[in-house]
């Protein structure tokens, strides 16, 4: 009944017509709650849940964890399997496919049918997998798996429709590639080895035709044995036993010789003539020891044996190094006649291949270029040239050069901004590349019609900054920043302070960009900021520093009671010795305070004049403070306005505000001084509860911790900061003065507003709790110390690329977990608004207690209570722009959003010179503040709507090169851009919309008034990780993408729920560092450690996206067989037709047996076609496709038909006149 009743309540909320009411009247999770307002709003919204479709578009990057490689030779597209069972295919640049196995097993090998427009893969699953590549987006046709075999190994001989396969257990099958169903024919490993030999040969690990004979199998066996299995005969016309295992086989072109790479380091040639005995041994790496004998070598595990026309052949092969040089890199070795050169690669070899110039392996091949798929790149090889120069890769495969710790994603950038970071980029490229072409030109692709500028900036471990055009669903590289040019190069420290460095200490935590303005700022995990501007012009500049001091402070440290026997405490005679208050005066730009320890390493900014480079250079570095001994905290918080000339940046302990122009800091307070001397929460400890439950898992104990970390903030004292704005009672925040006038608790002002908190939806339990006042212990409550200064500063720069944590999203589970996870996303610990409420200090009345539980039931359990212990309230979001400060304003002024860890959201409004040389000279003045928001849970994310619905931008000024040079007649001027609210909103008066979002619910304020519009409560087992208010289809809406892998649009301003999918759980902590949204329903996020994948969530998007993608299929007639000539061809060619479909169809061999191998139907029909096609159009270009392959393929055979005519016509022609000619002579005249 209860269900039915929350049914009734959302279906009345969220109509249109339904009477606005209460948002303290409660909503469940998804249902849009209105509010009376001061005046009538009405905003036409024209999104609708059609307008949103979720999928993937494009996937940038290295392939993680490569396996497998494959060549198309006509078609010259590329194709690489991964680990994860992915498989990248690749064309010229712009021509770049992902497609992905269900099950996730890996790839194990990868075969083009050549110039067919198919792939087969075989993964370790057993199965192998028909890809249709004649469409845009690759579908599997057919499966095939294995039931009782491993697959080893896989051959498709060219312009054949039979599939060798060989497994583990050293039999042969074959597979017919158009219907996807074992052949009867087996060659069975007894059969295949002679009778005598009684050990198993081992799995298959190579198999090939004979380039003379096409009915001659060569099958290789791990162990060593070689058999040469001739198909018609179903027996072995030779074996070969060797000692050492193989790892690969390559043939010479002509089939009478054939080379072996083995697992000692040697490379045997065998002749067809004699196999008794290798015709060869080489080992190309192994020197002759002073006692006769061969080094140990490490294994050749491929080679590749190729012939040239005009040159000695070409002997390529991995591996083979001697044991006894410890750390050396992995090689390519290039044997070219006598020539011996050794390519050393960054990083292990996982599979090469040779890249030639014809698809038949009985032609001389006359290679041109060797792919290198390495574990975290690829190269190609120039083999044209002596020097073997590698080509340039066109491919976005560096994303990883250094792990990637931070995203930002923007569309719709100015139109210049591209074509200038390009320019400038391009002249720090590295040289030394091949002159010629990238030999990978397969696939057709074309700038669509949608495309727009697009650029992604990516962060790094290293502290390197890149961006990437991402126009048009393609990627490149513009420009690369080093943000460790900064600093000076620091010296090694040891012990004390060893510990204590990062491993990464220039690691990338967040960007903040302005493309209009092209100001740039990094936040290092170092606690740093870094300001850049940028300019055409190489400059002199002298890099200014400021050091702020935001550090909380303990103070009224007491002890644990000793009548308290709780297994979290030991004695009280070990808990750390208490910590007074301790202040330092410091100022911008000072040196180390005093109480700083010598041996704490700090980055130490370039104090000398430097010389920068055209690009962005730095003008201003902000560093926090280390404060006896203790490292600050990581910043949480960043945003810039170039129209003010101002930066804000916040971490757990507070808030501070940076003149960038004048180079001061202007503001410095903690968290607490934001809300004045009482704090509105009465972050109090609290006592351990008696028979509490031991800890376990994420939030154990620190070893030897006696105590916890509840401490309330201070203010860093400075002359130079301003104390907190509200030291003066005339200027409270309204909320708080009225609450300290009633003598209140200012808890109660929360508890009075349900619809703020969100916890408290039943009525009933509403006045037990406004009624009595939540009263403190007294002096006996002990409070805890803070930890000790033996805590390691920093956790190691961790990148988005290798952090993976298993998060439980359940509603009961993920509770620590999330607490756990945001501490790794943030690099601190917060204090949650959710945390507070759920594990409060004050004494509850049973009945008030048996509500809340039934109200909001969550786990209680130690591990979440000791997580709050040691939590503080974040500065988690900030957000210059125009606004009203206070609900008397009747103008906008400029203001600063702030958002905390709380739910608690302040608007500190501003006052800004407005002549550009008082702008300089005159300070900019704070108000008190004016607004008290709440929301529950940490908030993320503000947006700015007018009263019609239309996004206010954030004012900017236009950027301008400080370093160009100086015109007399018309000075520099600043050129500031404004968005006013009101400016465009004459006929509904003043005012604007607020939207804010957190990670529990969403909702739309009107200000001035600061009254609650609409409430959206996104979610309830679980929390949002990333929130943005984005433009789609000339509109605006809310995205969220939530820790259980949903993503969610809301409409705006009315919180109307138009999406909401289930697209990717949350496995690990990459995705939530990394995951983005922009403008025009995009997103991205670090798909794997080396990979960007980016992914819409506009129908107009998907529609287009079949046009912006590349054609992998091109139709090219496939070449002609070379002319062998008579006397080749009749004593040494292959004279032999070998008809597969006689031998291995079902009416000569018979069926395989069914228990072997199970066939699974790929999406064939017309449905599934249209799914893996992406729609009609797909279906449209295929048949297009089709008929051009159908007509030009007509063309072909007229061609030929009328070539054949010619040709009868002049051979009767000859026969005519040579039969006058001799019909008239006698026998004996010839």
């Amino acid at each position: 009944m209860r269900k039915f009743r929350k049914v009734l309540d959302g279906l009345t909320t969220s109509s249109p017509g339904a009477t606005l009411g209460s948002p303290s009247g409660g909503s469940g999770a998804g249902t849009p709650t209105a509010a009376p307002t001061p005046k009538e709003i009405d905003v036409q919204e024209t999104l609708l849940s059609e307008d949103f479709q979720l999928c993937k578009t494009v996937r940038h990057g290295f392939p993680y964890q490569p396996t497998a490689l494959a060549f198309d030779p006509v078609q010259k597209i590329l194709a690489i399997g991964s680990r994860s069972g992915g498989v990248r295919i690749l064309g010229r640049p712009g021509v770049d496919s992902y497609c992905q196995h269900e099950g996730g097993a890996a790839v194990l090998q990868l075969q083009f049918l050549i110039n067919e427009g198919a792939l087969v893969t075989a993964c370790a699953d057993d199965t192998l997998h028909l890809w249709n590549l004649r469409q845009r987006r690759p579908a599997i046709l057919h499966s095939l798996k294995f039931n009782r075999e491993r697959i080893t190994f896989c051959h498709l001989p060219f312009q054949s429709k039979w599939l060798y396969v060989g497994t583990e257990r050293g039999n042969t099958h074959i597979v017919n590639i158009e219907s996807f169903v074992l052949s009867g024919y087996v060659i069975m490993w007894n059969k295949a080895i002679e009778l005598s030999t009684k050990t198993h040969p081992g799995p298959v690990v190579h198999l090939s035709d004979s380039p003379k004979d096409e009915g001659k199998l060569l099958i290789g066996f791990e162990s060593g044995t070689i058999v040469h299995w001739d198909l018609r005969g179903k027996k072995a016309d030779f074996r070969i036993y060797y000692d050492e295992a193989i790892h690969s086989v390559s043939w010479h072109h002509e089939g009478k010789q054939f080379m072996c790479s083995h697992s000692d380091g040697s490379l045997t040639l065998w002749n067809l003539r004699n196999t008794t005995k290798p015709f060869q041994v080489t080992f190309p790496h192994g020197k002759v020891q002073k006692d006769g004998r061969k080094e140990s070598c490490k294994p050749i595990l491929k080679v590749e044996y190729k012939t040239c026309r005009n040159s000695e052949p070409f002997v390529i092969f991995s591996g083979g190094l001697s044991y006894d040089k410890a750390g050396r890199r992995p090689t390519l070795t290039i044997m070219h006649g006598k020539a011996i050169t050794v390519l050393e690669m960054d990083y292990p070899i996982t599979e090469f291949m040779a890249l030639c110039e014809t698809p038949y392996n009985n032609e001389v091949q006359e290679p041109y270029a060797v792919v290198v798929l390495l574990e975290k790149d690829l190269i190609v090889v120039d083999l044209t040239q002596s020097s073997f120069p590698v080509f340039e890769n066109p491919y976005p495969m560096d994303i990883h050069e250094s792990p990637v710790t931070s995203t930002a994603y923007f569309a719709d950038c100015p139109p210049d901004i591209i074509p200038v970071l390009y320019s400038i980029g391009a002249k720090h490229k590295k040289t030394g590349y091949s002159q010629k072409e990238w030999p990978i030109t397969g696939g057709t692709w074309t700038l669509g019609s949608h495309a727009y500028p697009e650029i992604i900036i990516t962060g790094h471990a290293d502290g390197t900054i890149k961006f990437w055009d991402a126009s048009a669903i393609t990627l490149q590289m513009l420009y690369k920043l080093k943000t460790s040019k900064v600093f000076e190069k620091s010296k090694p420290a040891e012990g004390r302070a060893a510990e204590l460095v990062e491993e990464d200490p220039f690691a990338v935590q967040m960007v903040s960009w302005c493309p209009q303005s092209r100001m740039f700022c990094v936040v290092g995990i170092s606690a740093y900021i870094i300001l850049y501007r940028f300019s055409k012009y190489e400059a002199n500049t002298q890099i200014v520093s400021l050091e702020v001091r935001l550090q909380c402070e303990s103070e009224d440290v007491i002890s644990p009671s000793e009548n308290e026997n709780d297994p979290c405490f030991s004695e009280p005679g070990s808990a750390h010795s208490p910590q007074h208050p301790h202040r330092q005066p410091s100022s911008p730009g000072c040196g180390t305070p005093e109480g700083v320890k010598p041996s704490i390493p700090c980055l130490k900014v370039k104090d000398k004049m430097v010389r920068v480079p055209p690009g962005y250079q730095a003008e201003l570095v902000i560093q926090l403070q280390w404060i006896d001994g203790e490292p600050p905290q990581q910043i949480t918080s960043l945003d810039i306005n170039s129209a003010y000339g101002l930066l804000a940046f916040g971490n757990c302990n507070g808030l501070a505000v940076v003149d960038y122009l004048q180079k001061t800091v202007l503001l410095c307070l903690s968290t607490l001084d934001l809300y004045g001397a009482t704090d509105p929460y009465q972050r109090l400890t609290r006592s351990p509860r008696r028979h509490r439950q031991s800890t376990s898992g994420l939030t154990e104990l620190p070893d030897n911790q006696q105590s916890f970390d509840m401490e309330r903030s201070k203010s860093p004292t400075s002359v130079h900061y301003p104390t907190s704005l509200h030291n003066d009672p005339r200027v409270l925040p309204e909320p708080v003065a009225s609450l300290r006038a009633s003598h209140c608790s200012p808890v109660f002002y929360l508890l009075d507003n349900d619809h703020i908190n969100g916890h408290y939806t039943n009525p009933i339990t509403q006045p037990c709790l406004a009624g009595k006042p939540r009263v403190p212990m007294g002096p006996e409550w002990p409070r805890l110390t803070r930890r000790g200064p033996g805590r390691p500063p920093f956790r190691k720069a961790q990148s988005a690329a290798c952090m993976e944590i298993s998060l439980p999203v359940s509603h009961t589970e993920g509770y620590a977990s999330r607490r756990a996870m945001l501490q790794q996303l943030h690099g601190v610990t917060m204090y949650s608004h959710d945390e507070h409420h759920t594990t409060t200090p004050y004494c509850w009345s049973e009945r008030a207690t048996e509500s809340r539980e039934n109200s909001f039931s969550r786990s209680r359990s130690s591990s979440v209570s000791s997580i709050d212990r040691d939590t503080k309230e974040a500065i988690t979001t900030l957000q210059f722009g125009e606004s009203y400060g206070r609900k008397s304003d009747a103008l906008t002024s400029p203001c600063l959003w702030v958002g905390t860890s709380l739910g608690i959201v302040l608007l500190i409004p501003m006052s800004i010179p407005t002549d550009q040389e008082e702008r300089m000279e005159e300070p900019v003045t704070f108000g008190p503040s004016g607004a008290v928001l709440m929301l529950k849970g940490s908030v993320l994310r503000f947006g700015f709507l007018d009263c019609m619905g239309a996004l206010i931008q954030s004012p900017y000024e236009v950027w301008r090169d400080t370093n160009a040079a100086e015109d007399p007649d018309r000075p520099r001027k600043r050129k500031l851009i404004h968005f006013s609210p009101s400016s465009s909103q004459e006929t509904y008066g003043d005012g604007h919309l607020a939207v804010v979002c957190s990670e529990r619910q969403a909702k739309v304020f009107l200000m001035p008034s600061q009254s609650c519009l609409y409430v959206h409560n996104i979610t309830e087992s679980s929390f949002v990780l990333r929130a943005d208010v984005v433009s789609v289809c000339n509109s605006v809406c809310l995205a969220c993408f939530c820790a259980n892998g949903h993503i969610m649009t809301l409409s705006l301003p009315s919180l109307r729920p138009l999406l909401d999918v289930s697209y990717l759980p949350l496995t690990d902590m990459r995705i939530a560092r990394t995951f983005c949204f922009t403008n025009g329903g995009q997103a991205l996020y670090l798909g794997s450690p080396t990979e960007i994948q980016r992914i819409t969530f506009s129908q107009e998007m998907c529609d287009n996206l079949q046009e912006m993608l590349g054609e992998l299929f091109t139709p090219i007639e496939t070449p002609e067989v070379q002319n062998r000539g008579f006397l080749k061809g009749f004593f040494g060619g292959n004279a032999h037709t070998f008809d597969r479909e006689e031998l291995f169809g079902e009416a000569a061999a018979g069926k395989a047996s069914r228990s072997l191998a199970q066939h699974i139907p790929g999406q064939a029909g017309m449905e599934g076609m249209k799914v893996a096609a992406g729609g009609v159009v797909g279906e449209l270009a295929r048949a297009r496709i089709a008929l051009d392959e159908r007509g030009q393929r007509l063309g072909e055979l007229e061609d030929r038909t009328a070539l054949m005519m010619t040709s009868a016509e002049s051979f009767s022609k000859h026969a005519h006149e040579l039969m006058l000619k001799c019909k008239d002579k006698k026998w004996y005249q010839f």
